[in-house]
């Protein structure tokens, strides 16, 4: 499954970005789970989501405002869960929801599809990783700002809200994707191997409470966002968390390294 990372050694927030294809649909098509491909880890968990009333009411929310002409995305919700397997997290990245711009929103936290120019916090996160790392980013900003690779290597790029009405932010907040996202930091927190969690800004730091600190590491910090990345009392810029991730999957094991982790 493409949520597995391969037999080489592991990274964790690898610096290189991939050139992925640009995807041809850059909407939701469907309100349906059957076209939204999981890891299996991640199969029961989703269905019975799905199933509950609360998933449901979510489906039939969705296909309401497809047939009422809105443009919704991303076209696949649930890719962060189809490219990291449960049994494959390392670190676990929490945004809110996805970017409200007509093809930038590509199922993943802070990542943006191929081509499309870097939304601010994506850059703020760039330059963090570089100043934190004090090495050098050679494909920033291109080949551009899909983080598909590091999705690939183990971090799960999980928002919050998995759906969003184009310039619309926050549209799909508290119709239902909440509870499923609760339940997959619940499922990381309780089974996987310890992982690194950073939660940047107060709606990620929200979800605290729903990590065993006493298994995963929990770093907390500003959002990147130009609002708020300078600003006390945690700037982002200078938090440090990729070193500190880093040095503690070091500690805890993490087979091999790379100049961006271990």
């Amino acid at each position: 499954m493409s949520g597995i990372a391969p037999a080489r050694q592991e990274t964790l927030l690898p610096t290189g970005l991939d050139p992925v294809p640009r995807q041809v649909v850059d909407q939701l098509a469907l309100a349906d789970p059957v076209a939204w491909p999981v890891a299996p880890g991640w199969q029961p968990l989703v269905a019975e989501f799905f199933q509950s009333q609360v998933g449901r009411d979510l489906l039939e929310f969705l296909r309401q405002r497809l047939q009422a002409g809105v443009s919704v995305f991303p076209p696949q919700p649930l890719r962060a869960l189809q490219l990291t397997a449960p049994e494959a997290v390392r670190v676990v990245i929490l945004g809110q929801d996805p970017y409200h711009g007509r093809g930038q929103a590509e199922g993943l936290a802070f990542s943006v599809a191929p081509g499309v120019p870097l939304p601010p916090s994506l850059q703020n996160i760039f330059k963090e990783l570089r100043r934190d790392l004090g090495t050098p980013f050679p494909s920033f900003p291109e080949p551009g700002g899909s983080l598909v690779r590091w999705a690939r290597h183990g971090v799960l790029l999980l928002n919050t809200c998995l759906t969003v009405e184009e310039g619309q932010p926050a549209s799909h907040a508290g119709r239902g994707w909440e509870r499923l996202t609760d339940a997959i930091i619940r499922k990381v927190s309780k089974e996987a191997a310890p992982a690194v969690f950073m939660l940047w800004g107060a709606h990620a730091q929200g979800k605290r409470a729903l990590i065993d600190a006493s298994r995963h590491l929990v770093l907390t910090a500003n959002h990147p966002s130009p609002l708020s990345a300078l600003r006390p009392p945690t700037p982002f810029i200078g938090c440090g968390h990729f070193s500190q991730a880093r040095a503690w999957r070091e500690q805890h094991g993490a087979s091999g390294s790379t100049e961006s982790g271990g």
